[in-house]
C-alpha cells in the first residue's frame, strides 16, 4: 500500500556493505557476528531436510488400532512431534534472516504443509474421511447417469451444484481412470499447497515486508483446523475464492505490488476481470454457501469509497451470476427450503449457538478437544483485534474488513450447524495476516532474536491445530476390511434394496445411492434411538419389515460405527455387540461378510407359518 506511513510497505532489507567488508560508518563487523550470522545462514539449511527425513522415518510403525479419544495425537512417536518442533524452529530462523531466499520459506511452509496433511495418506491404507467417499459416489453416479442422477433423494443437493463433480468426471473421462479414489487421497496435501499462491498475493498486495508475508502464511496452515480440505466442493470453492480475493486485492490503488501497465491507474484489464467472472462463475456452480461468502466479502470491501472501481464489477458479476444459478438449476432445492432459510433469518443466536455442539456425552478426549478448538479460534480473534488497535496501518489495508465479512451470514443461518466453522475458515487468511502483523511488528533494523521470540508462540499454535484436525481421527480411519465389507453389499444389493447403519462411517456404501435407500440408526427419533439401545433386535427390525428375496435390507456394523457411538456419545459403546448377538440367531438374519473389523448381515422378513399372520 504506497503511501502509507506507519506501515511496513517497503523491504527491511539491509544496504550492501562496501566491498572492503566494512559497514557503512562503522568499524568492521566482529567475528562473534559473523559466526553467527554463518550458523544461522547453514541451520536454516540444514534443519528444513533433518525435520522432513524425521517425520518420514517416525511413520514407519504407528499403532493406528490403538487410537481413540484423541486420534492420531495418542499414537503418532515422540519422532514426529520432534520433527514438528524442529520444523518450526528452521522456520523461525529463516524469518529472521534477511539473506535467506525465498525458496527456502517455500520449502519450510511446503513441509509444513506436508507434516500436517500428508501424514494421514501415508499411514492411511486406504481413504480418509467418509464425507470423501460420499463425493466419490457422487462423481461416480453422474458419470454413469451422464449428468444429472435421478432419484437421488438426499444427494439430489449435489445434482444442482454439480460443478466440482462434472469436473471430476470430466478428468476421469479424458484420463481413463475407473475412479478419483488414487488421487483424492492426496486432496488435502494438495489442495494446501495450491492455496499457498493466493496467499502470498493476497498478502504481497498489502506490505513488501517478506516476514509479514510469510509470518501470516505460516499462522494461516498453523491455525486451519476446520478441516474443510479434503475431496469436496468446499475445498474447490475455497480455493477459487481465495484466487478471486487476491487478484482483487491486487488490483486495489492501494497494492503495495507494482502495477504491470502504469498507465492504468485502477479498475481492471479487460482480459484479468473476464477471467476473474469465470472463476466466479465457477464458485457459483459448485457451491452454495461459497457464493454468498464472496458476495459478503466484496460487500465489505465495496465500503471504502477507493476500491469501488475494483469491487463492484465483480459484485455485480457475483450477485447476477448466483441470482440467475438459484433461480434456475438450483430452484428445485431453494424452492423446498427457502421456508428454513426464512425461519433462520429471525434466529441468529440460534444460527450462532449452532456451531457449538454439546459435548456432556461425548468422550472425555473430545471434550477436550472442543476446549482446545474453541481456544485457539479465540486466540486468533483476540490477536487480530489487537492488531487492528495496536498497529493502525492495518486499518487501510481492507483486511479486517475480509475478517469481519462472514459475520452477517453466520447471523442469518446456521448451514447444518457449520456456519461457525465456516465463518472461521472464511475469515482467517485476513486474521492470520492481522496476527502476523501483531507479533512481528516492522523495524528498519535486524533483530533477528525478536522473530525468534514468536517460537513458543508458533508452537502453541501448532499444538492447538493438531487437537481439532487429528483428534478424529479414530473415525475418519477406515481399514480395508470396512471397505470390503460396502463393497460386498454395493455389489450384491439389488436395486430397492435398504442399507442400514449405525452412523454414516461407512466408506463406500454410498456407491449406488440413487439405487439403493439408507437407514442411519443413530439420526432416527429420540424413541427409535431409545428402542435400538433397550431392545436391539426390535430396534433395527422396525426399518427392514417388508424386504424381500428381490429387495433384501443389508445391515451393516463396523469399527468406525463403534468409534463414532463412543466418541460423541450418540449410543452406547456395546451397541453394535448387543445387536451382532440379536441378529446371529434370529429368524430372517443371514450372516454375508465377516471381518474382524466389518460385519454384514443380509434381512428377509420370514414368510409367515400357517397363513396371513
Amino acid at each position: 500500500m504506497t503511501g502509507a506511513r506507519d506501515g511496513p510497505y517497503e523491504d527491511t532489507a539491509a544496504p550492501p556493505a562496501p566491498r572492503d567488508g566494512r559497514t557503512h560508518g562503522t568499524a568492521p563487523p566482529a567475528s562473534a557476528s559473523t559466526r553467527a550470522a554463518t550458523v544461522r545462514h547453514w541451520s536454516i539449511r540444514a534443519v528444513l531436510p533433518l525435520s522432513l527425513g524425521l517425520w518420514l522415518f517416525s511413520l514407519r510403525s504407528v499403532p493406528l488400532d490403538r487410537m481413540r479419544d484423541l486420534g492420531l495425537l495418542q499414537v503418532l512417536p515422540a519422532l514426529f512431534w520432534l520433527a514438528a518442533a524442529l520444523l518450526t524452529l528452521g522456520f523461525c530462523l529463516a524469518l529472521s534472516d534477511r539473506r535467506t531466499h525465498g525458496a527456502w520459506l517455500t520449502g519450510y511452509v511446503l513441509g509444513l504443509i506436508a507434516l500436517l496433511h500428508a501424514t494421514p495418506t501415508l499411514l492411511y491404507p486406504t481413504l480418509r474421511y467418509s464425507w470423501a467417499w460420499k463425493h466419490l459416489a457422487v462423481v461416480d453416479a453422474m458419470l454413469r447417469h451422464g449428468g444429472e442422477v435421478p432419484n437421488a433423494d438426499k444427494f439430489a443437493v449435489y445434482n444442482d451444484w454439480p460443478g466440482f463433480f462434472q469436473l471430476n468426471a470430466l478428468f476421469l473421462r479424458a484420463t481413463g481412470l475407473d475412479s478419483a479414489v488414487g488421487y483424492a487421497a492426496w486432496t488435502p496435501a494438495f489442495a494446501n499447497a495450491l492455496l499457498l499462491a493466493p496467499l502470498l498475493l493476497l498478502y504481497r498486495s498489502v506490505t513488501r515486508d517478506r516476514r509479514l508475508v510469510w509470518g501470516g502464511v505460516w499462522i494461516f496452515y498453523s491455525c486451519s483446523w476446520v478441516g474443510q480440505d479434503y475431496f469436496a466442493p468446499q475445498t474447490f470453492a475455497f480455493l477459487l475464492f481465495m484466487t478471486v480475493t487476491a487478484l482483487l486485492f491486487r488490483q486495489l490503488p492501494t497494492s503495495a505490488l507494482p502495477r504491470p501497465d502504469p498507465r492504468r491507474r485502477d479498475g481492471w484489464p479487460p482480459a484479468l476481470l473476464a477471467g476473474v467472472v469465470v472463476l466466479v462463475a465457477a464458485i457459483v456452480v459448485s457451491h452454495p454457501l461459497t457464493p454468498l461468502m464472496l458476495i459478503s466479502a466484496l460487500v465489505a470491501l465495496s465500503l471504502p469509497r477507493r476500491n469501488r472501481r475494483v469491487v463492484l464489477p465483480v459484485l455485480a458479476a457475483a450477485v447476477v451470476l448466483t441470482a440467475l444459478w438459484d433461480a434456475t438449476v438450483a430452484r428445485s432445492y431453494i424452492s423446498v427450503h427457502i421456508q428454513n432459510l426464512v425461519q433462520s433469518l429471525v434466529q441468529p443466536d440460534e444460527n450462532v449457538a449452532s456451531g457449538l455442539a454439546a459435548t456432556g456425552n461425548a468422550a472425555p478426549g473430545q471434550i477436550l478437544l472442543s476446549a482446545v478448538d474453541r481456544g485457539l479460534s479465540a486466540v486468533v480473534v483476540v490477536l487480530a483485534v489487537a492488531a487492528f488497535v495496536v498497529r493502525r496501518w492495518t486499518r487501510r489495508t481492507g483486511l479486517p474488513l475480509l475478517a469481519v465479512a462472514p459475520l452477517p451470514l453466520l447471523a442469518v443461518n446456521a448451514y447444518g450447524g457449520e456456519m461457525l466453522f465456516r465463518a472461521y475458515l472464511f475469515a482467517l487468511p485476513a486474521a492470520a495476516f492481522l496476527v502476523a502483523a501483531l507479533l512481528l511488528p516492522p523495524t528498519t533494523r535486524h533483530h533477528p532474536v525478536r522473530t525468534l521470540a514468536v517460537y513458543p508462540l508458533f508452537l502453541a499454535l501448532l499444538g492447538g491445530l493438531v487437537f481439532g484436525y487429528y483428534g478424529k481421527e479414530a473415525v475418519n480411519r477406515f481399514t480395508p476390511g470396512e471397505v470390503a465389507a460396502a463393497r460386498y453389499v454395493t455389489d450384491h444389493a439389488p436395486p430397492g434394496s435398504r442399507i442400514v447403519t449405525l452412523t454414516s462411517d461407512v466408506p463406500g456404501l454410498d456407491r449406488y445411492y440413487e439405487q439403493h435407500r439408507r437407514i442411519q440408526l443413530a439420526h432416527q427419533s429420540p424413541k427409535d434411538t431409545e428402542r435400538l439401545v433397550r431392545h436391539p433386535l426390535a430396534g433395527v427390525s422396525a426399518f427392514l419389515y417388508g424386504s424381500t428375496e428381490e429387495q433384501p435390507s443389508y445391515i451393516v456394523l463396523s469399527r468406525a460405527q463403534d468409534m463414532n457411538g463412543y466418541l460423541t456419545g450418540a449410543l452406547p459403546a456395546d451397541t453394535s455387540r448387543h445387536l451382532r448377538s440379536a441378529m446371529a440367531n434370529a429368524p430372517g438374519f443371514t450372516l454375508v461378510y465377516a471381518d474382524e473389523n466389518a460385519t454384514v448381515y443380509r434381512y428377509v422378513t420370514p414368510r409367515p407359518v400357517g397363513g396371513t399372520p
